[in-house]
């Protein structure tokens, strides 16, 4: 099957879910046919965001195959972005500067891709470990000396490296909370795979800029969630991690660092963007409901554009490949 709808939150299991926006029957983003491929009916599933009052996670209630989203043959690698690889240097930079880690230390990383991130690792004499389910990304890091399990991790994988005596100093997930189906069984994973004193960085969107600035483009079948802070505490803190300091980033349209830990030793930057949610209320549906309405004005706006243009007589023509493509059109 395609795909399946969740009928109950993917963090808390509340089955109060609201609707904030239906997108329709969307095709699947990241998959560029061949001639071949577009001679046959393409992949398309309905796209719905709704949110939940119980936990404040927005998401999508459609679970899409995920062997059929990340398939073999996935076409992104994180490598051929330049300003992607400047900023995860940054982001290696900075965790190498605060001294826990040396050559004894293990560096996890879940949705490793090609080994864009973990060489910074590598090239201090750091042991690492990344686990992608994407093969041809996953091929191309182990060909770069980048050891690599072609997997999903979750809570099973977890068991099994630590049943096999590995454990994390550092566990990091890049761009890949909002993919995963098993909210809490990835949680369960990294608690399980840290070490007492261990840390995990995890960067996802940040779903307080997606609303400020329309991202609506970001909302596609591979994002099934969309985090605050306060929906992000409130994960962590039921499997015993807490969100002890937050780094708001401008990578993806605006995203968090968030650096995790067994003991809670929370600092400010967590408290003000908590409060700052509060203030803005985005614990309610109708911070989202605003949002709906400004997404259906720009539809309206866009048709009536691109009619005025053809209706001129002129011809229409798109340039490249974006995931965010797909939603848009």
């Amino acid at each position: 099957m395609l795909y399946h709808n969740e009928t109950t939150c993917r963090s808390c299991g509340s089955g109060r879910l609201e609707v904030i926006l239906p997108f329709g029957e969307t095709p699947l983003a990241d998959r560029l046919l061949t001639a071949e491929q577009l001679k046959r009916p393409e992949y398309k599933a309905p796209l719905t965001l709704t949110f939940c009052p119980d936990c404040s996670l927005a998401q999508i209630v459609e679970t899409v195959d995920p062997t059929i989203l990340f398939y073999g043959e996935y076409p992104y690698f994180s490598s051929v972005s330049p300003s992607l690889l400047r900023h995860f240097s940054h982001s290696a930079a900075e965790i190498l500067g605060m001294g826990r880690l040396n050559g004894d230390s293990l560096v996890v990383e879940a949705a490793s891709n090609d080994g864009y991130m973990l060489r910074n690792f590598v090239e201090h004499g750091i042991p690492v470990l990344g686990i992608d389910p994407s093969r041809a990304p996953a091929e191309a890091a182990i060909k770069a000396g980048i050891p690599t399990m072609i997997t999903f991790f979750g809570r099973a994988l977890a068991q099994q490296l630590v049943a096999e005596g590995k454990r994390a100093d550092l566990f990091l997930a890049n761009n890949v909370l909002a993919h995963v189906a098993d909210l809490n069984g990835f949680v369960t994973g990294i608690k399980t795979l840290l070490k007492a004193d261990g840390m995990a960085v995890v960067e996802a969107p940040y779903v307080v800029d997606l609303i400020d600035h329309c991202e609506f483009d970001t909302i596609y079948h591979q994002h099934l969630c969309y985090f605050s802070v306060t929906a992000l505490d409130t994960l962590f803190r039921r499997h015993g991690l807490f969100l002890n300091h937050i780094k708001r980033v401008a990578i993806h349209g605006g995203s968090l660092r968030l650096f995790i830990e067994p003991v809670e030793k929370v600092q400010e930057s967590v408290r003000e963007l908590l409060a700052m949610e509060a203030e803005r209320k985005v614990n309610r549906i109708d911070y989202y409901q605003d949002f709906a309405e400004r997404v259906r004005a720009v539809k309206k706006s866009l048709l009536e554009i691109l009619q005025q243009i053809k209706s001129a007589g002129h011809t229409i023509v798109g340039y490249g490949a974006a995931a965010k493509a797909t939603t848009l059109l």
